[in-house]
């Protein structure tokens, strides 16, 4: 099986078709978008929108980012979310105490902090769903696949009738249509390099110049 380069990975995720809920917006905002840079969109009850800093984020809408794109947005009850370059999250059906779901295509990263509530968070990509129960990970290329990995707390992966549970410093791939990959120890370089590819270190801080298309 050829290696999937990060390139065809972001081109494949964050064209895929996400799910939609039957419902249209609440009208009630569930966040806000913190920063953006680049090129970026909000899709709201069929309506295309610049997504720019200061936005409010409601339930159903979808955010996504262009060739040169990242952001950082805000989900109420202190959960940060940040979007890579060619990536798309749509928040289909969110509550912000409790969890819910959200559609991700391309890279993300996920930031609850240790001491809030226990959220029950179902996060679908297209090689898989994500078990969210307040942690911080990544998802998106890594190393010419497509893997998630738990800096902190825990979830679990699930694809083609397997489902793995992965700790903190822990990551597998994720393929279409198979099993989720041998959970492995992540080495600090891979570490690295995946959270530099949302322009932001392993602690969150950003980096003094953002990714590229490479």
């Amino acid at each position: 099986m050829p290696l999937i380069t990060r390139r065809h990975v972001l081109a494949a995720a964050a064209t895929l078709p996400l799910l939609r809920m039957a419902h249209a917006s609440t009208g009630a905002e569930i966040g806000e978008v913190l920063s953006v840079t680049g090129d970026g969109m909000l899709e709201r009850d069929a309506q295309e929108l610049a997504l720019e800093t200061g936005a409010g984020l409601m339930n159903g809408d979808t955010a996504s980012t262009g060739e040169d794109g990242l952001a950082l947005l805000y989900l109420n009850r202190d959960t940060r979310i940040n979007l890579g370059i060619n990536s798309r999250i749509e928040l289909s059906n969110f509550l912000s105490e409790v969890g819910g779901v959200i559609h991700v295509g391309g890279a993300m990263i996920f930031d609850r902090p240790d001491d809030m509530p226990p959220l029950d968070l179902r996060v679908v990509t297209a090689f898989g769903e994500i078990g969210v129960r307040g942690t911080r990970f990544f998802v998106g290329p890594s190393a010419d696949d497509y893997a998630v990995f738990v800096q902190r707390g825990s979830l679990t992966v699930s694809n083609a009738d397997v489902t793995r549970t992965l700790n903190a410093g822990e990551g597998c791939v994720l393929q279409d249509g198979a099993a989720p990959g041998v959970v492995t120890q992540w080495s600090s370089p891979r570490i690295d390099a995946a959270f530099a590819s949302l322009g932001v270190t392993p602690t969150g801080e950003p980096l003094d110049e953002a990714p590229g298309n490479e």
